[in-house]
């Protein structure tokens, strides 16, 4: 419930940051989280009335019933998996709370204050804990959603570490049966673009021959590809990213056998024009940049960044080439995406033919009615 659509408000007067809701008749609606300095200044968790102790009764039911989910799921994978999305925050009715875990380690990310308190916390733990048998568990915070919701920086070090255990903060984890280095102080999100873990195999399945990963972050596509393709190039215009996905290329080295993979330290706009006029070629290529569309204002520019990103892949693909662009903007939907991909398809004067459109991983539940949910949209399309 956005601060425009409210006509009076008393905020709470206690740290748990619940406040029951009424309409315009006054009918009561339900009780929702409180923050004093989003724009998104109510979000609702029931549609009963709760005070503390009932929140964080449902609180932990609703965390338990998270993470048996992801258990129950854990064999549906295309290989040994050790990494999921415990919890999804609105798909998973727990909004502004965010959940990982990387083989022996659990990732808290808070994004909204009504999460930010000391009794979530302590239940987030105590459930956690008992469900997943973490060897750590460490809280990670969003720069951009500190600044908006006026949130605590978490301290440096580890929320919980199982006595007698390494205190370490880093790990390797299985995704999809490849190997992949965890740190628990680097890398974006949490650590990792966990979303994308179903289109990772399914890239496997369609690609072939040479490939070109854009935007390869830690090589996520591009080991998945070096599967089936070869030789495989990965860009990113991150240094530090292209180290870890080196490692990660190392790692898997008894599984990919002696695919050539190289990593290109670059702008994707830049390099690609510069290829696309010089004629070079491949047979497979990947998008999956960043969000290009922070917020509605952004979308125009963001969809001129996405048909200059496919434009100049298209001109890259050899005939029976696979495309597989992808989009992490909510603001652009996935109407919109099909119809600039499809844009710049005519302006390349090739044609398209849309094999699978997919979207996250199953572990990142849609919930219908908060459409911010289903922000991930992948096409896969032969091209000719």
């Amino acid at each position: 419930m956005y601060r425009s659509d409210i006509e009076w408000l008393i905020p709470p007067e206690d740290d748990s940051r619940l406040l029951s809701v009424y309409d315009s008749r006054e009918q009561f609606l339900g009780t929702a989280l409180y923050s004093s300095s989003s724009q998104i200044a109510l979000r609702l968790i029931s549609i009963s009335r709760l005070d503390q102790e009932g929140w964080m009764a449902l609180f932990r039911e609703r965390l338990r019933a998270s993470i048996r989910f992801r258990v129950s799921r854990e064999n549906a994978t295309d290989g040994p998996t050790e990494a999921c999305r415990l919890v999804f925050s609105e798909g998973d009715f727990l909004p502004g709370l965010i959940a990982d875990q990387y083989n022996d380690f659990v990732v808290l990310q808070i994004l909204a204050q009504g999460m930010d308190t000391a009794a979530i916390r302590e239940s987030f733990l105590e459930v956690v804990i008992a469900e997943a048998s973490p060897r750590m568990v460490l809280e990670r915070a969003d720069p951009r959603m500190v600044e908006l919701e006026q949130l605590r920086v978490p301290s440096a070090g580890p929320l919980y570490c199982q006595p007698g255990t390494d205190p370490e903060e880093s790990t390797v984890f299985h995704l999809n049966g490849l190997r992949f280095h965890y740190r628990g102080n680097s890398g974006q999100k949490t650590g990792a673009f966990l979303d994308q873990r179903e289109n990772y195999a399914a890239a496997a399945r369609y690609c072939r021959g040479e490939a070109l990963d854009v935007c390869t972050y830690q090589g996520g596509f591009a080991l998945h590809l070096a599967r089936a393709c070869g030789p495989v190039t990965g860009v990113d215009a991150s240094r530090p990213a292209l180290e870890v996905a080196e490692a990660n290329l190392a790692l898997n080295r008894d599984q990919i056998g002696q695919v050539e993979v190289d990593w290109i330290e670059a702008n994707a706009f830049d390099l690609l024009r510069d290829w696309s006029n010089s004629s070079r070629r491949f047979d497979s290529i990947v998008l999956d940049p960043p969000a290009f569309a922070k917020s509605k204002r952004a979308a125009e520019g963001a969809m001129r960044g996405y048909k200059e990103l496919n434009l100049r892949a298209l001109k890259m693909l050899r005939p029976g080439g696979t495309l597989i662009t992808c989009s992490c903007s909510h603001h652009v939907g996935i109407d919109d995406f099909t119809a600039v991909v499809a844009a710049a398809a005519g302006d390349a004067r090739r044609q398209l033919r849309l094999l699978e459109r997919r979207g996250a991983a199953a572990d990142h539940p849609v919930l219908l009615t908060v459409p911010e949910t289903e922000y991930l949209k992948c096409l896969i399309c032969r091209v000719e």
